[in-house]
C-alpha cells in the first residue's frame, strides 16, 4: 500500500509517492498538459501510476488563501479530485498546501539548481512535501 501526492496546477501536475511504510513521500514525475481544461491524458498518466506503484489513497493539496479562504484553484482543484476519486474508485484527501511551492523553490536554490532549471523539478518537489506533511501528521 502506498499514498500519492499530487500538486496541481494550471498546467502540471506534479506526482509524489509514499514508501510502502508510509514514512517517506519521494517525487515521481510533473505531468503537463498544453492547456488547463485538457485533462485527459493527465488522468490517464495518474491512473497509470496509480497501478505501478498500487496505490491506495491519493493526497492532493489543496491551494487555500493566506488567510484561509478559498478562492478559485481550490475550486478547479475539488473538480480535479472528484473526477480523480470517480475514475480511480480511491478516497482523495485534501491537504493545506499553502507555501509548499515557496518551500520547494527553496530546497532547490539551497541545492544549487540553477533557477532556469527549478520549474523541472518544482512541481514533484512540492507534491512530495505535501504528501510528506499528510504522512507525518498521521
Amino acid at each position: 500500500m502506498r499514498i500519492m501526492g499530487l500538486d496541481y496546477g494550471a498546467k502540471t501536475v506534479g506526482v509524489a509517492i509514499s514508501d510502502e511504510l508510509l514514512i517517506t513521500a519521494q517525487p515521481i514525475e510533473t505531468v503537463r498538459r498544453e492547456r488547463e481544461n485538457k485533462l485527459r491524458r493527465t488522468y490517464a498518466r495518474i491512473e497509470e501510476l496509480i497501478i505501478k506503484y498500487e496505490v491506495s489513497l491519493i493526497v492532493i493539496g489543496f491551494p487555500k488563501n493566506l488567510n484561509n479562504t478559498e478562492g478559485s484553484r481550490c475550486e478547479r482543484t475539488k473538480e480535479f479530485g472528484d473526477t480523480l476519486e470517480r475514475r480511480t474508485g480511491l478516497e482523495v484527501v485534501y491537504w493545506d498546501e499553502r507555501l509548499t511551492t515557496v518551500a520547494a523553490d527553496a530546497v532547490l536554490e539551497e541545492g544549487g539548481v540553477k533557477r532556469e532549471r527549478r520549474k523541472e523539478y518544482i512541481d514533484k518537489l512540492a507534491a512530495s512535501l505535501i504528501l510528506q506533511g499528510y504522512l507525518d501528521r498521521r
